[in-house]
């Protein structure tokens, strides 16, 4: 199991957390400093639309002009804004190779996936 996303996102902080006080092995991919891949956001894209992994609400987005926001209209030109600014794709992004377990955080969706109750 991989999760992906960056270390000071407090949502990212929430789920590594949860991961590591019920001993669940996993591996941290750093957007940042691991980058991604077209590849890989193509393999999402295929399970969820560009529209839930591109997180409109935050301060990535935000602070794109109006102009670039509108070129957003699609895959493609979804995959190229978050190729170039990772910190636009939702976090934490939950994954078993390519397929998508949970996109953001929830316990109790961490808990159903995982059979790990909370302490």
């Amino acid at each position: 199991m991989k999760l992906y996303g960056i270390p000071n996102c407090s949502t990212v902080k929430k789920a590594r957390l949860w991961l590591e006080s019920r001993g669940i092995d996993y591996q941290f991919h750093d957007f940042r400093k691991d980058g991604v891949d077209a590849t890989l956001l193509r393999h999402w894209l295929d399970q969820i639309p560009w529209e839930q992994l591109v997180n409109r609400a935050g301060m990535t987005w935000r602070g794109l002009t109006d102009e670039e926001k509108a070129q957003v209209q699609g895959n493609d030109s979804a995959i190229a804004l978050m190729l170039a600014k990772p910190s636009v794709i939702k976090r934490p992004v939950l994954a078993d190779g390519s397929r998508i377990i949970k996109l953001g955080f929830d316990a109790q969706a961490y808990e159903s996936l995982t059979g790990q109750p909370s302490p």
